[in-house]
């Protein structure tokens, strides 16, 4: 029948009701191979009764019936996406830690590189009274040493400073992100930090203060610098998904480390904001230097914490930090 009048629609409902039924009652069903074969042919027919009503009747109850069948049998067929509540728990769970565990490796690489950088300038430049004559004239270094690095901490409010160096240390890891498919500015950044750790570490050497910055810099930066660390190590993830994809295509590869590495990015953006409190309202304040740094490294015990321990657990059962075929799309299939 393709076409009925207001007259025929309950004609039609009522020649084809048993089918109707048939399609909800599968759509409700536990199915083998045969069942969803069927459950698709029944749809189609179903789908082409409904576009009959609609064309002919417009809306009417017997079309608002087959729709609501035609809903859940289309929901059984594709399934349906998760509350909000069971997304955002399996993100922070499974997606997140996860994502964070695949780059363990290539961050530690990058902060004992970016240490012995550091401390390799320093050390060349507070030898050398030539270069460090560069970086200033000796009253301008002595002021910098003795007031300027230490008073940075505490020249702004705390909440207004916290701000400034939580959004200055997110634009350092989305540039890591944005620009890390070059695989050459991760690099890049975790070299400049490391000059200018460095710069900073020789000026208080010469001055004999390098215990003072040590005790400045280990508060905050303990959980700071492994964050930049691990945007450091997703953006060159994410160079490597492109130049050696494996089985994958390129765009497959950078699909998918993509995704992940932007999972790793809102992590970031909590666990920076947790830095940028600390050097607010810790480094530079009346405290104890072993509160401090023991604030600073619990910070950093529970990153770690949930980098390696949960996100190992959730990588060993299978997630990668992707999402998942539902939400991503399925992938294409391959050979070995």
């Amino acid at each position: 029948m393709s076409t009925v009048n207001q007259v025929d629609a309950d004609a039609l409902t009522d020649a084809r009701r048993a089918e109707w039924e048939r399609l909800d009652q599968l759509s409700r069903a536990s199915l083998d191979g045969s069942g969803v074969d069927e459950l698709i042919v029944r749809y189609r027919a179903a789908s082409a009764d409904l576009a009959d009503l609609k064309t002919s009747v417009g809306e009417s109850p017997q079309g608002a019936y087959l729709s609501t069948i035609l809903v859940r049998a289309r929901l059984r067929l594709t399934g349906a996406s998760d509350n909000v509540l069971t997304l955002m728990g399996r993100f922070f769970a499974r997606q997140l830690p996860a994502a964070l565990y695949r780059l363990r490796w290539t961050t530690l690489a990058i902060a004992i590189a970016f240490v012995a950088m550091a401390v390799g300038f320093a050390a060349w430049i507070s030898s050398d009274p030539a270069l460090l004559a560069q970086l200033g004239t000796p009253d301008f270094l002595k002021q910098m040493a003795e007031e300027d690095i230490t008073g940075y901490y505490t020249e702004n409010p705390a909440a207004v400073f916290a701000g400034m160096v939580w959004t200055n240390n997110a634009w350092i890891a989305m540039q890591c992100v944005l620009f890390g498919i070059t695989g050459f500015w991760p690099i890049y950044q975790i070299v400049i930090n490391a000059q200018n750790v460095g710069y900073i570490g020789a000026i208080m050497a010469a001055h004999d203060r390098a215990d003072i910055l040590v005790l400045y810099l280990l508060p905050h930066g303990m959980l700071e610098l492994t964050c930049i660390f691990v945007a450091a190590a997703g953006g060159l993830h994410l160079f490597w998904a492109w130049v050696a994809p494996g089985n994958r295509s390129r765009g497959e590869a950078l699909g998918s480390e993509g995704r992940s590495l932007a999972t790793v990015s809102i992590g970031l953006v909590f666990a920076l904001f947790l830095a940028g409190l600390i050097e607010g309202f810790v480094t530079g304040w009346s405290l104890p230097w072993p509160v401090k740094i023991g604030i600073g490294a619990a910070a950093l015990a529970v990153f770690l914490i949930y980098m390696l321990v949960i996100g190992g657990r959730a990588y060993r059962q299978g997630e990668t930090g992707d999402l998942v075929e539902y939400e991503a799309g399925t992938p294409r299939l391959v050979a070995g």
